[in-house]
């Protein structure tokens, strides 16, 4: 087997990883299942992740490294602060139809009593709070500062903020929760005018 037809077969598996843990979650995902999903030998899966953790944590960094790209230009770019929070809430739209936010918070759940599942969690996370840290920070230049936060706990706060409305939206908790992370875009972007206007006067 070439490595262009390994590479084929591998991403083939990922796909069908991902299929089947939407369908079935962690705990009940079946190797048999995913082989036959993706339409080859289980001792493919063996061959190419070596377990069932290790094929879930191989579907994990395959998407995680596409969407922390593209975060990392969203958040670091030149559009205002709240075009910028507004976009990230669209990609929360686009995670939640992927599966992506299914399958972390599957890895989530699991790593509660897996340390290894956790600790992989936990490198997903660190990589996104990486990203909102200087978001933080420049938005907080820009507004006169958070008060007694600093920018890393402010991101700490934002992440937990979307972690959670991820986990509800999930099991349709009957609360304004997409409304809400909207609306702190819509008042960042109130904060800029106002500001802007105040620069105005003082030309």
């Amino acid at each position: 087997m070439g490595a262009r037809t390994r590479g084929t077969l591998r991403l083939r598996l990922l796909e069908a990883a991902e299929t089947c843990l939407l369908r079935d979650g962690y705990a009940a995902l079946s190797t048999r299942a995913v082989a036959e999903a993706a339409q080859t030998q289980l001792s493919q899966i063996h061959y190419h992740f070596g377990s069932k953790q290790g094929l879930v944590l191989a579907l994990l960094e395959h998407q995680n490294e596409k969407l922390l790209r593209r975060q990392a230009v969203t958040l670091g770019g030149d559009a205002p602060l709240s075009a910028r929070w507004l976009q990230a809430c669209d990609h929360l739209e686009e995670d939640l139809r992927s599966g992506y936010v299914r399958v972390l918070q599957e890895i989530i759940a699991a790593g509660y009593s897996d340390a290894t599942l956790a600790a992989a969690a936990r490198q997903v996370l660190a990589g996104w709070y990486a990203l909102l840290i200087p978001f933080a920070e420049e938005a907080g230049a820009a507004l006169g500062g958070f008060g007694a936060l600093t920018g890393a706990e402010v991101a700490c706060l934002v992440g937990v903020a979307f972690m959670g409305a991820e986990s509800m939206i999930l099991i349709d908790v009957d609360l304004p929760i997409r409304s809400a992370l909207r609306a702190v875009g819509h008042t960042l972007e109130n904060l800029e005018q106002g500001r802007g206007s105040e620069a105005g006067h003082a030309g």
